[in-house]
């Protein structure tokens, strides 16, 4: 995986992203959005990123295209979360195998775990999904529990567990 580079994203790199994430929006049950987004429609989450601080946006890049991207974002509304974030982390799939979300997550946690004003981490990961369960437990999350049947999507209900990692 020596060709990756991780940097911070850019909103240059916006048309990359969307097109990862709505792979997944279109064809796997990993998110629960239903309906693919324009890459204009996914500014406004583009701009939650900053290059320091809780929120960050990383990619992974491959040559002359994004191959992949992590990201830690606001996990609940609330003012008394703010020392929390939620994870994801988003290949290509022509990138699979490469080791990219764990360059990625690796990036991201060194950041994060800098950071004196966060405390924890957590993910949300659809089931099944082995490849990412064993992603988020090798980074140090541990399940905290399932939501069963908790989101619609393909013709089908979809558990997702919940998992927390420590961050300092």
């Amino acid at each position: 995986m020596s060709e990756a580079v991780v940097r911070p994203g850019r909103e240059s790199d916006l048309p990359e992203l969307v097109a990862i994430y709505n792979h997944f929006v279109e064809n796997t049950h990993v998110t629960f959005d239903l309906e693919p987004f324009a890459p204009e429609a996914r500014r406004e989450w583009f701009r939650e990123f900053t290059e320091r601080g809780p929120y960050r946006l990383l990619v992974a890049e491959l040559g002359d295209e994004v191959g992949g991207y992590a990201c830690s974002h606001e996990f609940r509304h609330k003012r008394a979360y703010r020392t929390s974030v939620e994870t994801s982390v988003y290949v290509r799939p022509a990138a699979f195998g490469r080791g990219l979300g764990r360059a990625l997550y690796r990036s991201l946690f060194a950041a994060l775990d800098g950071d004196p004003e966060l405390h924890r981490a957590y993910a949300g990961v659809a089931l099944p999904n082995p490849p990412s369960l064993a992603l988020h437990r090798d980074f140090g999350f541990r399940e905290v529990g399932t939501f069963r049947e908790v989101g619609f999507k393909l013709d089908r209900y979809w558990d997702v567990s919940w998992l927390e990692r420590p961050l300092g």
